[in-house]
């Protein structure tokens, strides 16, 4: 049950950028905690579906930074998905607590450009 809710979070991320209106400035979020984020995502089990670090894996899409949707749009997801996932309910995951977890995931690092991996170079 956790890892669809999660999926769903991560389906809105992914599915929010494509079909997102004009993307809010990152400062029009409520001021996160990454620290605190981090810890909610691994409690709350969002690593389970989308990695450690919001990377995505088998059961969900990668919602790490890639680029970030605006919060107003992360939180409609969350609060009413369209995917799998269900929906979370400001009593199970309070604003505070999602502002946190967008905070934590607007803090990871973009992924490296795929030509600067070693192992994913072609043979000379």
């Amino acid at each position: 049950m956790m890892r669809r809710i999660l999926s769903t979070v991560a389906g809105f991320v992914v599915i929010g950028v494509a079909n997102a209106p004009a993307q809010q400035p990152a400062s029009s979020a409520p001021a996160g905690n990454a620290k605190a984020g981090q810890a909610l995502f691994m409690k709350i089990g969002c690593y389970e579906c989308h990695g450690n670090e919001g990377q995505g894996g088998a059961a969900g899409p990668r919602i790490g930074r890639s680029p970030m949707l605006a919060f107003r749009n992360f939180i409609t997801y969350i609060r009413a998905p369209r995917g799998e996932m269900p929906p979370y309910s400001a009593k199970v995951i309070p604003e505070k607590d999602v502002a946190d977890i967008y905070a934590y995931l607007a803090s990871l690092p973009p992924a490296p450009a795929v030509e600067s991996i070693p192992l994913l170079k072609p043979d000379r």
